[in-house]
């Protein structure tokens, strides 16, 4: 199953068994067989019609502002879901100590996965084996902890020396950081990582609309005032091991430069042609394969993903822990 990206602006329909995007230009078909599900980046228009057809092939729409921000989802009537997995999730989140749990997974997960990216670059040579030790050390102390908001505090101190080892990686000038900054983002690597992350987020949440899990219940992101929250936490596993592999790819190959954005107000914008070569990218490593330790046998990062959400609802049930994903490269 594919994404869709939409850049055009127009009207999305229903022919047959087929979507249509009619613009100015002409219409375009879609057989709706592959579709995972549909990214709308331009100003396009749909009926209730066309709402009912995504319904009935249980396919989300991701709407983007035209900075590339994520803003929301049409998300078709959960069509798995169970009252078992969603009252185990509850109480998973209303008991302090199950929920803690899982929150140091996530962490310790998403820290695990910056670790495994600074370690494949400084096997190359890159000097950042002092920023290594730092994530380290904080990473020692999560286990220590008793509340959400300590943990979010280390996995956000490892997340700051995290990017600050950017700079070491990336060789263009260009593209060097001097803080995390998200919106507005003002310089180029900030608006990488800040598409990258939407794109990673319904990537995820996607995934979780073909399991039984409910994506507003997360347990180390928030839940209380956002739309979905669990996509969230199994992002942060997720994000430096593909989104921040993409964007070194595409740095330090030349493939994206400077020309691939523009400004808006008080920041920078990817332009569409430099979020088309974002999401070639991206989508062809989703479907990169690799050798998985358990399995023994090699599997896409998309698969992997949804693999993560089932280990989830089995550690909700009480059949097996949950172990956040680790890459071996």
């Amino acid at each position: 199953m594919e994404s869709i990206y939409i850049f055009s602006g127009g009207t999305l329909k229903r022919k047959d068994n087929s979507l249509v995007l009619e613009t100015e230009n002409g219409r375009k078909h879609v057989p709706i067989e592959n579709v995972g599900d549909i990214k709308v980046f331009g100003e396009v228009n749909m009926n209730k019609r066309f709402l009912e057809f995504m319904t009935k092939k249980r396919i989300i729409v991701h709407f983007f502002n035209r900075e590339g921000y994520y803003v929301g989802s049409y998300y078709p009537r959960e069509y798995l879901n169970s009252g078992l997995i969603i009252l185990k999730q509850a109480e998973y989140f209303m008991d302090k100590s199950k929920r803690l749990e899982l929150a140091k997974s996530f962490a310790m997960g998403g820290i695990n996965s910056m670790l495994s990216v600074l370690k494949y670059y400084s096997r190359r040579g890159v000097k950042i084996d002092e920023r290594i030790r730092l994530i380290e050390e904080l990473k020692s102390k999560i286990n220590d902890q008793n509340s959400i908001d300590s943990i979010m505090g280390i996995e956000g101190n490892c997340r700051e020396v995290y990017y600050s080892a950017f700079n070491s990686i990336v060789k263009s000038e260009d593209f060097k950081i001097k803080r995390r900054e998200k919106r507005p983002p003002t310089n180029y690597m900030n608006t990488l990582i800040s598409f990258g992350n939407s794109l990673m987020y319904t990537t995820v949440l996607s995934e979780v609309y073909k399991t039984h899990l409910d994506p507003r219940i997360g347990f180390l992101h928030e839940t209380n005032f956002r739309r979905f929250s669990l996509n969230l936490d199994v992002a942060e596993v997720f994000k430096p091991i593909i989104v921040d592999r993409v964007i070194f790819a595409l740095v330090n190959k030349g493939e994206i430069k400077k020309s691939d954005f523009s400004r808006v107000t008080e920041g920078l914008k990817l332009s569409d042609k430099g979020k088309r070569k974002f999401i070639e990218k991206f989508e062809e490593k989703l479907k990169t394969t690799i050798e998985h330790p358990k399995l023994k046998r090699k599997v896409s990062y998309r698969t992997i993903i949804r693999m993560e959400l089932h280990k989830l609802e089995k550690h909700i049930l009480g059949d097996e822990k949950y172990i956040p994903f680790g890459v071996r490269w």
